[in-house]
């Protein structure tokens, strides 16, 4: 499912605060090679056959190196009731038009068994956590 992105490029010399001089000024909303944090968040996430398993409930970004450490995806429940977390590899998704959402090449059944939170409890405080997942 590949995406229409522009070639790799340095985009600024390390160091740096400046813009990619490409580009088209400062993207807030979506351009071709980004998109707003807004618009992750609530995107369905599909298994590889295009069974519906949950939405992108947030995703976390590493506060020294700026790149996405995990997503997490909202699994199960009715109207919020009921529902769990997944942290899930930001790489393991890919973005599908076909679907109008991500992809994920896992077994629902796999997930459901897999390590989880459920709505306000906070794993990462747990000191076992890194060992569940």
């Amino acid at each position: 499912m590949p995406t229409d992105l522009p070639n790799e490029r340095a985009l600024r010399k390390p160091g740096t605060l400046e813009l990619d001089p490409a580009g088209e000024g400062i993207a807030i909303d979506e351009s071709p090679r980004l998109i707003a944090s807004n618009k992750v968040e609530g995107t369905a996430v599909y298994d590889s056959s295009g069974r519906h398993l949950g939405a992108v409930h947030n995703f976390m970004v590493d506060k020294v190196s700026g790149q996405v450490a995990y997503v997490v995806l909202a699994f199960g429940g009715f109207l919020g009731l009921g529902e769990t977390h997944h942290a899930l590899p930001w790489k393991a998704l890919t973005y599908s038009t076909e679907f109008g959402g991500y992809v994920i090449d896992i077994d629902p059944a796999v997930l459901a068994g897999a390590s989880s939170s459920g709505a306000g409890e906070d794993e990462v405080a747990d000191p076992s956590y890194r060992a569940r997942i």
